[in-house]
């Protein structure tokens, strides 16, 4: 049995878009309250065998003269994601480095100026790619914290690095993450202090090494033996690694 195709009428093809483009042309946004919008950046590195995060001393008021996060107001034609791209920039000067959205904190008091909901980022930079940091035109200056010893710092920050390195941690046991605060080649023992300095404890080498060489991704071992070797103190050379993928991805053996 054949079926006559059904005539659309051109005019009532349209009125849908009709309807929006009048509804639109009539909306009024200030009917409803705005917050304001700002995304935080935290950046970590690993420097003088310390978990460090930057900070900077704002310039200006509220908590004038405080340690805070880097961060800063979404410009209305800027993604999210943009907008923590910029802030990194500005503040390191560097690009194409490890970055995930790690949370949104909107408590209604959290900032004292108006209601300001932030969508907070974590990057992770290898301590060579960051030749030197400078404090954004609203900041007095930038400096490298030790995650361990922290200063008082503004609004709910202390929460969102509590946060960030949480999240961090339980990263280190299911993805190959630690990639991003390495060079391209590194000795196993390079890679346990990356893992000791973020979980904050030793652990046993032998133990280490037998758990970090079974880790596989899709079927795939995590890390590669290199052809090349390094001197570490009077020992002899050691056995330079890398990771077959310098991306995030998914691993499993860890625990």
């Amino acid at each position: 049995m054949t079926q006559t195709a059904k005539k659309t009428n051109p005019e009532q093809s349209n009125q849908p878009d009709d309807e929006q483009g009048k509804f639109l042309a009539s909306y009024d946004a200030s009917k409803y309250e705005r917050p304001s919008i700002t995304v935080d950046m935290v950046i970590f590195t690993i420097r003088a065998g310390d978990l460090k995060v930057l900070l900077i001393q704002r310039g200006g008021h509220p908590y004038q003269g405080m340690w805070a996060i880097p961060g800063g107001f979404v410009k209305m034609d800027e993604s999210l994601e943009d907008g923590a791209k910029r802030e990194l920039q500005e503040e390191t000067a560097v690009q194409d480095v490890y970055m995930e959205q790690l949370y949104t904190f909107g408590d209604p008091g959290r900032d004292p100026r108006t209601r300001v909901i932030s969508v907070a980022y974590f990057a992770l930079v290898e301590a060579n790619q960051v030749k030197t940091i400078q404090a954004g035109s609203d900041a007095q200056q930038a400096e490298w914290f030790s995650m361990y010893a922290l200063p008082p710092l503004a609004f709910d920050h202390a929460k969102i690095l509590d946060y960030a390195l949480t999240r961090l941690r339980y990263k280190l046991e299911y993805t190959n993450v630690a990639f991003a605060l390495l060079p391209a080649t590194f000795t196993l023992t390079e890679l346990q202090h990356i893992y000791e300095i973020i979980l904050h404890k030793a652990l046993d080498k032998r133990n280490f090494r037998k758990k970090i060489l079974a880790m596989e991704m899709d079927e795939r071992p995590m890390l590669e033996e290199t052809s090349e070797t390094k001197m570490e103190g009077s020992h002899r050379p050691a056995r330079l690694y890398r990771f077959l993928d310098r991306i995030d991805r998914i691993v499993r053996g860890f625990r």
